[in-house]
């Protein structure tokens, strides 16, 4: 498969290959999506929203639940950056509010650069070479992406935390307190 294919792809999960997921720029209306992996292209009959929302129930959780994680985490409620799949480390950023037709869904595993393209665009290069030029302005990228690496900070630092506590509790209940007596 060529970086030029085109595959309609039924029930589409999210997955550690995918960058971007925008609506479809074509006039079809059977195709609401166009989905950008490292090394391919597909179309889906589901809006970008409908895909990162399933694509949560898929992974154990709802989108409301992935969006009160993040508000929980990073205190963020408008246009929230999610942990799609936290054993995978799929965290995406929305362009606009989730459920705008206009919303694109990018990975921030995939963002290589990006760079200002007038007031209301950003060139954003993912890890593949590919370049896209988005309709969100510079600043709300950045802010964007930034959320998205707080937010991945702040998953990582609990998990250690957690890490770390498992390896104290296992330690402190291996160490010998003294010789066992048993009886009188």
């Amino acid at each position: 498969m060529t970086k030029k294919d085109l595959f309609f792809v039924e029930d589409y999960e999210i997955n550690p290959y995918t960058m971007m997921i925008k609506p479809a720029a074509n006039n079809d209306p059977r195709f609401l999506s166009e989905i950008f992996e490292m090394n391919g292209r597909y179309l889906s009959s589901d809006s970008p929203f409908d895909i990162v929302r399933r694509s949560c129930e898929y992974f154990g959780s709802s989108f409301n639940g992935r969006r009160q994680g993040t508000k929980q985490l990073i205190g963020i409620t408008h246009k929230a950056p999610i942990i799609v799949d936290p054993h995978t480390s799929i965290f995406l950023f929305p362009t606009a509010s989730p459920t705008s037709p206009h919303c694109i869904w990018i990975s921030h595993d995939y963002v290589a650069s990006h760079e200002r393209n007038g007031s209301d665009e950003t060139i954003v290069t993912f890890q593949n070479n590919e370049s896209h030029k988005l309709p969100v302005s510079f600043y709300s990228f950045e802010n964007q992406l930034s959320r998205t690496a707080m937010l991945r900070i702040k998953f990582m630092q609990n998990m250690k935390r957690m890490e770390n506590f498992g390896r104290l509790i296992h330690n402190q209940a291996s160490e010998q307190k003294g010789p066992y007596r048993i009886g009188k």
